[in-house]
């Protein structure tokens, strides 16, 4: 889990003040939404400590999506950190409409499930980070 928390913190970098993402919504931490429900203010900057919190909080959340959605697909940790880092940055609504990928895994292939993350919407608002995990789940048999 250590591997998957820093691929997904590496992705997200940090920042202990609230900014807008690419899409511009209010984030904070390692790719934190800034929820109605949360206490952040712009312009104030806050410990690393809290917002490490944050950031387990919401792991937590994404692992247990990936556990739903992988629930009854064959799979390796490979498979399950992508989706999990998947679940981080697009939530588990979101992922669930991957519905090419979910067919692929479910194949047990690994190329078009690969294929499908590529060919998204998601792709295009954060390239790299894409073709990264893309690329590991290509490979997660290997």
């Amino acid at each position: 889990m250590e591997e998957i928390k820093e691929r997904i913190k590496q992705h997200e970098g940090f920042r202990d003040t609230v900014y807008s993402d690419s899409l511009g919504f209010a984030t904070i931490g390692y790719g934190h939404l800034v929820l109605p429900s949360d206490n952040f203010v712009e312009g104030v900057t806050y410990d690393k400590e809290t917002l490490e919190e944050v950031f387990d909080n919401d792991f937590k959340i994404a692992l247990d999506s990936a556990r739903e959605l992988l629930r009854d697909i064959e799979h390796n940790h490979i498979i399950f950190g992508v989706i999990v880092e998947m679940c981080f940055q697009l939530g588990k609504p979101r992922v669930m409409k991957f519905k090419k990928m979910w067919e692929g895994l479910r194949e047990k292939n690994l190329d078009k499930a690969s294929a499908e993350i590529i060919d998204s919407n998601w792709h295009k608002q954060t390239t790299k980070r894409c073709e990264s995990l893309a690329n590991i789940m290509k490979n997660a048999n290997k």
